[in-house]
């Protein structure tokens, strides 16, 4: 079998439920590592008596962490594998989150939960670049849904996980589950993972082959479209993270475990969105199903958002529409991160990180307004305003986005391969 930019290479060791468990791992390292802390995180603040800024930093520094990195991991990728990068990647990940169970002061837990994000960024870079390994730019999109459903199906189980762990052993017990995950993923690929990089790039760390390829990637429309469409779209999901816990246990008085089961059932809306989206794709299409994915997120953002300026202040004015969002969030993903490094069948690392990296850009400015917004949230006081506005306007993004730059530019086009290979730049 040829391995031409448009077609599978062949790993004849690992067979197709290899590929999407290692996918399903490396892409729920994402979900487990923020999900399963969130019900700890006002315990932990005010364990350690720091403000709602520090708490948030938490957070958005794992996620800057973890974008940046990405933009180092990808070349390294492209140059030396995929395989031992991730490898290298998740033992470093194992180790930050040992070291975060020790903290000592919310100091030192920002600043190991920032090498988890580094670490983070080599699993979650190196699961984009692997289906475009493998697959064309459409079958991608099938084979990354089955992987985010594996991602939802971890994220099901953290919130309630972490909220158990939280209530019955403490928070420093649930920081130690992420270290057991991680040395569990890092198990399964170091047994079963085979490189899936055919032809590794020996030019792809130099600075002048680095220069040209970002600017190959940033100059070409479909990365842009199928970027924005992902980048949105977490916004979204990384508001409700981000707020949540605050908002659903502090404003509305929920307990950590009735938290925890909020936050699976909003997971399991997110699964159904995956399997929809592989029904949708070979009927529709991409651009047609990412079209009514975004009418439903639009419309599930501007009924979250008007309940809640006409003072409904409760749980299900909340949750029933972010289902909504979290259905059409389960066809978004697949098709973006797909779609972002479809076109860069020679430096998809390369690709992968840069979308990765501009995704936690925009979720790091948005923690930074949630840190300032939620201010003040507590015992039964607050709005749930920061939430709430903070989804509908990214709900606003997501929609035009699917419905202007997807539409027109959402049919992948491969980039010139004698800039991404290194070669001279085209004229």
């Amino acid at each position: 079998m040829s391995s031409s930019p448009d077609t599978p290479t062949p790993t004849p060791g690992m067979s197709p439920g290899m590929v999407v468990l290692a996918l399903s791992l490396l892409l729920g390292l994402q979900p487990i590592t923020t999900d399963l802390y969130l019900p700890a995180l006002p315990a932990m603040t005010q364990g350690f008596g720091a403000s709602m800024p520090q708490a948030q930093l938490t957070l958005t520094a794992l996620l800057l962490a973890f974008g940046v990195s990405q933009l180092v991991w990808g070349p390294l990728s492209d140059r030396f594998g995929r395989r031992p990068v991730l490898l290298w990647g998740l033992a470093l990940y194992v180790i930050a989150s040992a070291g975060s169970v020790v903290s000592a002061s919310m100091e030192q837990l920002v600043l190991w939960r920032t090498l988890q994000g580094v670490a983070m960024g080599a699993g979650v870079m190196g699961a984009r670049a692997i289906v475009r390994d493998l697959y064309a730019p459409a079958e991608g999109a099938r084979i990354m849904s089955k992987g985010l459903t594996g991602l939802g199906v971890i994220a099901c189980a953290s919130a309630p996980l972490g909220a158990l762990l939280t209530e019955y052993l403490g928070w420093r017990t649930a920081l130690g589950a992420l270290a057991v995950f991680g040395a569990g993923t890092l198990l399964v690929l170091a047994w079963r993972f085979e490189e899936t990089l055919a032809h590794k790039n020996p030019n792809a760390l130099q600075p002048l082959t680095l220069v040209r390829t970002w600017w190959q990637i940033l100059r070409h429309p479909t990365f842009w479209a199928y970027t924005l469409l992902a980048t949105t779209s977490y916004g979204g999901l990384f508001t409700f993270l981000a707020a949540s816990s605050f908002v659903f246990i502090g404003v509305l008085g929920l307990s950590k475990p009735a938290y925890g089961l909020a936050m699976l059932t909003m997971s399991l809306s997110y699964i159904v969105g995956t399997f929809v989206c592989r029904r949708l794709l070979p009927v529709l299409g991409v651009r047609r199903t990412v079209a009514l994915a975004g009418g439903c997120t639009l419309l599930a953002g501007t009924v979250m958002g008007v309940l809640a300026w006409a003072g409904v202040q409760h749980v299900a004015a909340i949750m029933l529409p972010f289902y909504l969002f979290m259905l059409a969030h389960g066809v978004h993903q697949p098709c973006g991160q797909s779609g972002a490094v479809g076109p860069f069948s020679q430096a998809a690392g390369a690709a992968s990180a840069m979308s990765g990296f501009l995704m936690m850009v925009a979720a790091f400015a948005m923690g930074a307004w949630l840190g300032r917004s939620l201010v003040g949230i507590g015992q039964g006081s607050g709005s749930v305003l920061p939430l709430t506005n903070g989804i509908w306007f990214w709900s606003v993004l997501i929609s035009l986005t699917a419905w202007t730059l997807v539409q027109r530019f959402g049919e992948a086009r491969s980039a010139p391969k004698r800039v991404t290979d290194g070669g001279p730049a085209a004229g």
